[in-house]
């Protein structure tokens, strides 16, 4: 360890020497709590478990499973031997997982017990996983996670870097394909501290970690709150009735809200007659009459942003209030601009290519070196996204470039590609379309505008279900129009504009 570096375990061992006393999380599957101190005494026997398992700087170390105490306390313990950790979305068909974990090698792969048929059933598809464990110690049939406690603590001192990779995400399958995001330490902690500057932050803080921990924005949000010396309540799987009581029983102050949540936890606070008032910050993309309806009932913030996993969640903040309909300013540590096609500033009011500088640009793509060059060119992180900014500094997101169309459900990302290319693979599908359509619950729905194959007939349930069992059922189309003759351009490609302005209602 340099003189000038610092870690996400750096962290751990400062914050058990800050607060060792203090509650850092709480599980509610089992009712436990650890103290700041408890974190890092059992994050530094896990680490050396790791390190008695042959694993090394720089391993990969995949992770298949829903929030839990084990799976946070392996990004700690990744972090003290210089590790990376690869978690698996669990929603991915089992196609997309094994793409994920030999995109990366992945040595040792960690499950939860829902999950280990899958990987089972695919062993002979994954060559670089050398040992399976459960996630949880005493929950599934692979090698008990306590198996790691049995060691020795005493790690070493690992030469980790503030710059060395901690986190891989993969990110939606542009033209059918995820990329592994590859995000450093310093990444992760500078994104962090921004989140602790402008939440305000402290140890009186209660984070409700209820985003899952193979999502940027739940993992960084649990960091931060850890960061400040809050606690953090982590339930497993999402329940707004769950979510509605523990904010009251525990004092929640902040969480992060992709459309339905924050709805649907207002919704079954009503119903069951729970106070909200701790609920004084809500980050996050939400629906107008969603905040609204928030702010009214507990008198707290919202806070809207504009990032990506490229720049470790966020690049912009600002309060709903402030300019309703933006995605606020530039955080302190982050150049944004908007550029055209050239790759020239452009002035307030133009739209353009939201780009982005600063030491909250990830690395790189994993084993991409041709995107990286493209993604990078001009000495900036090229988002994809298009945006604008107001006399006043505030920037408006303006949807996706046609290269990298993005639709948004729920938080998630689907590329159009992705799912174009397994509807193309039903018999009954000569042409199709996909792209986002406004959704009352989401926010944004998946929408597909199909020409079929001449004596073919086909019942837009039949094709959702079809979709949904070969790629993640959040990919899946909310909506599907079945038309005779698909428009056109002069190339015999679909015309994915003329399509967008004739069927772009949900």
């Amino acid at each position: 360890m340099g003189l000038y570096e610092f870690t996400f375990y750096d962290l751990i061992k400062r914050n058990a020497a800050a607060f060792p006393k203090t509650k850092a999380w709480y599980e509610v599957d089992d009712r436990h709590t650890l103290t700041f101190g408890d974190v890092k005494r059992r994050v530094d026997l896990i680490a050396g478990g790791l390190k008695a398992a042959g694993i090394e700087k720089g391993d990969r170390l995949g992770v298949l499973g829903k929030n839990s105490t084990e799976y946070f306390l392996l990004y700690g313990a990744a972090a003290a031997v210089g590790a990376i950790i690869l978690p698996i979305n669990w929603r991915l068909s089992a196609d997309e997982v094994c793409y994920n974990l030999n995109d990366c090698n992945s040595r040792l792969l960690f499950a939860d017990a829902e999950f280990q048929d899958l990987i089972t059933e695919r062993r002979s598809d994954l060559p670089s996983v050398q040992k399976c464990y459960n996630l949880k110690s005493d929950n599934g049939d692979f090698e008990a996670f306590s198996s790691l406690l049995d060691g020795d603590e005493r790690i070493g001192t690992p030469d980790v870097k503030s710059d060395d990779g901690f986190v891989i995400i993969h990110t939606a399958a542009v033209a059918g394909r995820p990329r592994g995001a590859l995000l450093s330490h310093a990444n992760m902690l500078c994104a962090c501290l921004h989140l602790d500057y402008y939440l305000a932050l402290s140890e009186k803080d209660v984070h409700l970690s209820l985003l899952p921990l193979f999502h940027v924005g739940g993992l960084f949000m649990a960091v931060a709150a850890f960061q400040a010396g809050a606690l953090n309540v982590n339930i497993s799987q999402f329940d707004a009735g769950k979510a509605a009581g523990l904010i009251e029983e525990f004092g929640v102050s902040l969480l992060f809200d992709f459309p339905p949540i924050l709805a649907s936890i207002m919704k079954a606070a009503e119903e069951e007659k729970r106070n909200l008032p701790s609920l004084r910050s809500v980050v996050g993309l939400g629906i107008p009459e969603d905040i609204d309806r928030y702010q009214k009932m507990t008198g707290g913030t919202y806070y809207c942003i504009y990032g990506q996993t490229e720049t470790s969640m966020l690049a912009t903040i600002g309060r709903y209030n402030d300019a309703p309909g933006s995605a606020g300013k530039p955080v302190i540590l982050a150049d944004v601009c908007t550029v055209d096609d050239d790759g020239r500033p452009l002035p307030s009011g133009e739209p353009g290519e939201i780009v982005v500088k600063g030491p909250l640009v990830f690395k790189g793509y994993w084993n991409l070196p041709e995107d990286n060059s493209y993604t990078f060119r001009g000495g900036w992180h090229h988002t994809g996204d298009m945006g604008r900014f107001d006399e006043n500094g505030f920037l408006f997101y303006a949807g996706r470039k046609a290269e990298k169309e993005l639709i948004k459900p729920g938080g998630e990302n689907v590329y159009p590609a992705e799912v174009e290319k397994i509807i193309l693979q039903h018999p009954a599908v000569e042409k199709t379309v996909v792209f986002g359509v406004p959704d009352p619950k989401w926010k944004e729905g998946i929408k597909a505008v199909c020409q079929l194959r001449t004596g073919e007939s086909l019942e837009a349930a039949e094709l959702i279900s079809f979709v949904g069992e070969r790629i993640a059922r959040y990919k899946k189309p909310h909506y599907v129009e079945i038309i005779s003759d698909l428009p056109l351009k002069s190339d015999g490609m679909p015309d994915r504009e003329k399509i967008k302005e004739l069927y772009g209602e949900s």
